[in-house]
C-alpha cells in the first residue's frame, strides 16, 4: 500500500510540475549545465557591475563603454520540465573581449531560493554591433519543478554577462506555473 502512495505522489508532482516554462540561459552548447553550485560562476553581483532588475534586460551607459542587449527570441517546448531557450546577445557601443553569459535559475520570488539551473556559456570576442545567438537546454528535475511550483510559480533569473572590460548583472521575475 506504502508503495502505492508513494506513485501517486510521484504523479501529483507531475501533474502539477507540467506547466513549468522558464525563459533564461544564454548561450548554446551541452557542457556546463547543473543545478549544483559551481565555484566557476561570479558573485551573484559582482563589485565591478552595474545591476538591474530589467524585463529587457538591456544595459546602457552614457560613456562608450561597452554595453549589451540580451533578448530571449525563442522558447520550445523539449518535455514537461524542459524547455529549449533561445536568446541574443548584441555588443551595443564599443566592442567586448572574452565575453562570457552566466545565467541562474532560482525557485522563488528572489534570489533567496534555491538555484534549480545554472549553465555558462563562453561567447569570446564582440565586435559593436555584433550579435551572438545561441539555444540552451534548460531541463529541470522533478524536485527542482516542484521547488517552483511550493514557491507559488515563481522563478528569478539572474543572468551575469562579464567581459574583460566590464561586468552587468540583470535580474528578472517570472510566475510561470
Amino acid at each position: 500500500m506504502r508503495d502505492r502512495s508513494i506513485v501517486i505522489g510521484v504523479v501529483v508532482v507531475l501533474v502539477v510540475a507540467v506547466p513549468v516554462i522558464l525563459a533564461a540561459a544564454p548561450g548554446s552548447g551541452d557542457g556546463g549545465d547543473t543545478a549544483s553550485t559551481d565555484d566557476s560562476f561570479p558573485t551573484e553581483t559582482p563589485a565591478d557591475s552595474t545591476t538591474g532588475v530589467d524585463d529587457g534586460a538591456t544595459d546602457t551607459d552614457a560613456d562608450t563603454g561597452p554595453s549589451f542587449a540580451f533578448e530571449i527570441d525563442r522558447i520550445e517546448s523539449c518535455g514537461e520540465t524542459c524547455r529549449d531557450v533561445t536568446t541574443t546577445l548584441t555588443s551595443e557601443g564599443a566592442g567586448s573581449t572574452d565575453v562570457t553569459v552566466y545565467t541562474r535559475i532560482y525557485a522563488d520570488n528572489g534570489t533567496d531560493g534555491d538555484v534549480v539551473w545554472q549553465g555558462s556559456e563562453p561567447i569570446g570576442d564582440l565586435d559593436a554591433g555584433e550579435s551572438y545567438t545561441g539555444t540552451k537546454r534548460v531541463d529541470l528535475s522533478i524536485t527542482d519543478a516542484y521547488a517552483i511550483q511550493q514557491s507559488g510559480g515563481w522563478i528569478t533569473i539572474q543572468t551575469t554577462i562579464q567581459s574583460d572590460e566590464k561586468t552587468v548583472t540583470t535580474t528578472e521575475r517570472r510566475q510561470v506555473a
